[in-house]
């Protein structure tokens, strides 16, 4: 199997501390190389930590570079949630298992 398809789309759920804010989270990601625009959103907070979902899109996504990045930043990826490769974005449709 070849890794040479490019991510154009990956949403992660990641824990950090508090600091650095979620804005340090945005545009230390955005800073990346092909990437053309990052979402944070908060999920859930508590004393010590923060959980993230991070919506990142681009045309040509490095995964491991993103997943170092929030590791620097002192977070943890939990898990990726999606992944979109290829030439164009497909979005999700309802089938009726969703029901």
């Amino acid at each position: 199997m070849t890794m040479n398809t490019k991510i154009r789309r990956l949403v992660l759920d990641v824990l950090k501390p508090h600091e650095p804010d979620a804005i340090v989270v945005a545009t230390a990601i955005a800073d990346h190389a092909g990437i053309d625009g990052v979402n944070v959103t908060l999920l859930e907070t508590d004393r010590e930590v923060q959980n993230l979902t991070l919506t990142i899109e681009g045309e040509a996504i490095d995964a491991a570079a993103i997943e170092e990045t929030v590791n620097d930043l002192g977070g943890t990826v939990h898990s990726i949630d999606q992944v979109v490769c290829g030439d164009r974005t497909v979005e999700r449709v309802k089938t009726p298992q969703d029901r």
